[in-house]
């Protein structure tokens, strides 16, 4: 496997990753009750794993 597709599918999973922690986070409030942070990493967290999965697509 190309060393690009590996970054890439990496970044695709720390993007999901974060997505999970801070969506679980908005409706637990483990961390504390901050809705604004919470929604803010999951907005740049989807915008990681869109730009991932467009480079994956480009990369074929």
């Amino acid at each position: 496997m190309e060393t690009e597709k590996v970054i890439t599918y990496s970044a695709i999973g720390v993007a999901a990753i974060i997505i999970l922690i801070f969506l679980l986070d908005l409706v637990v409030g483990i961390f504390g009750q901050y809705i604004a942070m919470d929604v803010l990493f999951i907005l740049g967290g989807a915008f990681l794993l869109w730009q991932g999965v467009e480079t994956i697509l480009e990369l074929r």
